[in-house]
């Protein structure tokens, strides 16, 4: 079996799955052992943060599981991770509306943010190969005459 070639920005892509898994593992923590107003940063989901800890939990075990994926250069991955970072900004999104400050969501905005534009980049597509999924398929051979 020929072991695939790993292009450095899936090497990258890999290395920021693993780091947003770690800010949804802290978050998750946060919401589950500090469901209260810290200085300058409320962790709150409407009136449930153990809720949104769970949440943010199975966030972060779909994040390591997507980084082993993208190390495995599996094509699947980027799909995922495509998900799962519209996944997460949404959370995020729904969190500050649960009052959850928003200065508590910025670190995972931010990476959220960049795993997706990343994925989006041309270069990216085609080194995992989904750049080819948005080319219509070729128009099929004439059929022969018929005798």
């Amino acid at each position: 079996m020929q072991k695939k070639h790993r292009p450095i920005g899936i090497t990258i892509l890999a290395i920021l799955s693993g780091l947003a898994a770690i800010i949804a593992l802290v978050v998750a923590i946060q919401f589950f052992f500090l469901p209260f107003k810290t200085p300058n940063i409320q962790w709150s989901f409407f009136g449930a943060p153990w809720l949104s800890g769970i949440l943010w939990l199975v966030t972060a075990f779909i994040y390591f599981w997507l980084m082993r994926m993208l190390w495995q250069v599996n094509p699947q991955g980027w799909l995922f991770l495509v998900l799962i970072s519209i996944f997460e900004l949404i959370l995020a999104f729904v969190s500050v509306l649960g009052k959850t400050s928003l200065s508590a969501m910025i670190p995972t905005i931010l990476v959220s943010g960049i795993i997706l534009l990343y994925c989006l980049y041309p270069g990216t597509k085609a080194a995992f190969g989904t750049d080819k999924l948005a080319q219509p398929a070729p128009p099929p051979p004439p059929a022969p005459p018929a005798k």
